[in-house]
């Protein structure tokens, strides 16, 4: 159960040793927190109250960080990569939406097993938006869970798809940019020291050259590019991806990578400073974001093109210093599939759907809640169904909406049946681990990731805390 009030949150952190009456609190000499208490802090900042909220995100942050549990950025790494000093392994980017603290603790008992630490944490604005979950949330979710089961160094926290509005920018190109410069400002004070820039909504493949066809979206890129080392923290240098082929869409081919990356060069140079560019390129090589579900209820065989993916990756290191390219859209492959993506030398792989399929389709989860996802989807985003869509299809793309008004519901499950969900995740996560062949890279991580500790911006219920 969650803190009723902030008086028992402040009383928590005394317990812990921590001084409450500074203007800036000393959380240095502060004790880790039972585990009762870091269920109670989760819950409360998944749950509770807005002030209640923000004051169990600002505390579990300050805690992790006196525990050695630092948000960090994979940049080092990824240039790692880019000169050769690993290879063979391909990162998980998993988007752990609505029951984030509990499929986050699934996530660090697998990689304790592993010895593995080469992993993201990564949520899209969407998401952020349809499970009523914005980054400080998520934010709190990934370290309390890390705190809970005893991780220790850099958690890697992930902005995916901070993507332009193709629409809205033709509308009004200004207020376009000025929205997901604000989105970035959150994310990055909330910790996502990786940032996805996609502007690949505004490829215009009627132009009449590829350069042209790219040339707004590397303008973009750019844009963005010089921002975020605008707003990043000092002694952190955020990591940041760029997008040159819609997932869902056309393949990506290596003419657009050299066109795309031509024009984003001449713009940052223009911009008369050093500023480091993007490490990473996301691509479009035969998946779907989700998989693609079929009238008769199976997903669709999916056709990647491994070879795309390892020429564009071979492009990426020997050409541009980038780690290579990103892959999306891939968490519902079968592991055979999965396994082969190593061996492509892609950088990223990006997963996401396949976790929220496994805990809606558990079957110790009680029919009762199945039937209230599904009753909501119906009843709430029955003008998002695709034309040709069946029920089968419609509640396959579109449950995962229904996070916004079930996390209290996966909260309140019985221990017993949240504990099987969580092993069976577990087992999804070793498994993804294994096929990623990211298994004993805890000094891999360590050797080739800054720890810059940064301490989360200050609750403004504090004043009022301190004089009690």
């Amino acid at each position: 159960m969650g803190c009723s009030s902030l008086a028992e949150l402040a009383d928590d952190l005394r317990t812990l040793k921590v001084d409450l009456s500074a203007a800036s609190p000393d959380f240095s000499k502060a004790q880790r927190p039972p585990a009762e208490m870091i269920d109670r802090w989760a819950e409360t900042a998944a749950l509770a109250e807005p002030e209640a909220r923000a004051f169990a995100v600002w505390a579990i942050r300050q805690v992790a960080l006196v525990a050695g549990i630092v948000p960090a950025s994979v940049q080092e790494l990824y240039l790692a990569r880019a000169a050769g000093k690993w290879q063979g392994k391909t990162v998980p980017a998993m988007n752990l939406r609505g029951w984030t603290y509990h499929t986050c603790r699934a996530v660090f008992r697998a990689a304790r097993e592993m010895d593995a630490k080469l992993f993201i944490f990564e949520q899209a604005v969407g998401e952020a938006i349809y499970a009523a979950q914005p980054p400080a949330e998520y934010t709190a979710g990934v370290l309390a869970a890390a705190l809970r089961e005893g991780h220790q160094g850099p958690v890697f926290l992930q902005a995916d798809h901070d993507q332009v509005n193709a629409s809205a920018y033709l509308r009004d190109s200004a207020a376009e940019i000025r929205r997901l410069e604000g989105i970035m400002r959150e994310q990055v004070a909330a910790g996502f020291y990786s940032i996805d820039i996609d502007a690949s909504t505004v490829v215009d493949l009627s132009l009449p050259t590829v350069r042209e066809q790219q040339r707004l979206n590397a303008e973009l890129t750019a844009h963005f590019t010089q921002f975020v080392r605008g707003i990043e923290p000092d002694g952190v240098t955020i990591s940041l991806g760029a997008e040159i082929g819609e997932v869902g869409h056309e393949n990506t081919t290596p003419e657009e990578l050299h066109e795309f990356m031509a024009v984003y060069r001449e713009e940052l140079a223009a911009r008369g400073k050093a500023l480091a560019p993007v490490s990473k390129i996301s691509i479009n090589s035969g998946t779907y974001h989700g998989g693609k579900m079929q009238p008769d209820g199976k997903l669709a065989d999916v056709n990647v093109d491994y070879e795309l993916l390892k020429t564009i990756s071979d492009i990426c290191r020997a050409e541009f210093g980038m780690g290579g390219a990103v892959q999306h859209g891939a968490s519902t492959l079968p592991g055979h599939q999965l396994a082969k993506f190593p061996g492509t030398g892609a950088i990223e792989i990006h997963l996401a759907l396949g976790f929220t399929n496994l805990i809606f389709d558990h079957p110790k989860l009680p029919k009762a809640i199945a039937g209230e996802i599904r009753d909501y989807t119906f009843a709430h985003h029955a003008n998002e169904r695709q034309q040709g869509e069946n029920d089968l299809q419609f509640l396959y793309n579109t449950r995962k909406k229904a996070w916004k008004v079930m996390k209290a519901r996966f909260w309140a499950l019985p221990e017993p049946i949240g504990e099987e969900v969580m092993a069976s995740l577990q087992g999804m996560f070793r498994n993804m681990f294994t096929w990623m062949n990211v298994g004993d890279t805890s000094q891999l991580v360590l050797d080739n990731a800054s720890l810059t500790k940064i301490a989360p911006p200050l609750p403004d219920t504090l004043d009022r805390i301190a004089a009690e």
